[in-house]
């Protein structure tokens, strides 16, 4: 197979907070020849960096919990435990949307940086990238509740012992994509990273 596509139509059938293109595509078959014309749409436009906050001295991370949405109707709370992030504008790099972010929703100030990976969010359904990092910061202070008013944010500051945030893996409160990859690298380069940051 030659992984040929070819994207017959394009319609922007939506412009509003989000952005959404309908698509009338063909693309090639593993077993020869290629597929019947598909209409497929798509969430277009959207690109963020979320970010972990971490403070290798009180080997403690500084998350968000806000409401959100896509948990209304499938958890009992729609507040969700998150990492700090937000959409990246364009002309934007993503290390400053990092401590952008860090200050509008935790009130942190962001130390050393160093980025995780890059994932695509719902490649079904959306062009969403994530580029994910973890964040030096000191999480003595971190408290309270921030966000941008303009943008209806109402985010509240949750600080944890790496250990219970590791615990919330799976069966807890760490239940969506940028969360749950930030701990998992945690839980492997923990003792690394505190090393380095302790420094």
């Amino acid at each position: 197979m030659q992984y040929h596509y070819e994207l017959i139509e394009t319609d922007p059938v939506y412009r509003g907070f989000l952005k959404i293109n309908r698509y009338r595509l063909q693309h090639d078959l593993y077993l020869g020849g290629k597929s019947e014309q598909l209409i497929r749409e798509r969430l277009e436009q959207l690109r963020a960096v979320s970010v972990l906050l971490y403070d290798p001295q009180l080997d403690q991370v500084v998350l968000v919990e806000q409401f959100r949405i896509g948990a209304v109707g499938k958890e009992s709370v729609p507040w969700v435990l998150e990492t700090v992030g937000g959409f990246t504008p364009d002309g934007e790099g993503d290390e400053s949307v990092a401590r952008r972010e860090a200050m509008e929703e935790a009130n942190c100030e962001i130390g050393r940086i160093e980025h995780i990976c890059e994932f695509m969010v719902s490649p079904g359904i959306s062009v969403d990238r994530i580029s994910l990092y973890c964040a030096e910061v000191d999480a003595s202070n971190a408290e309270g509740v921030h966000g941008l008013d303009h943008e209806g944010e109402d985010i509240r500051v949750v600080v944890m012992d790496a250990e219970a945030a590791i615990a919330e893996l799976y069966t807890g409160r760490a239940n969506s994509t940028s969360i749950i990859i930030a701990l998992q690298w945690l839980v492997i380069n923990r003792d690394e990273i505190r090393q380095r940051w302790k420094t």
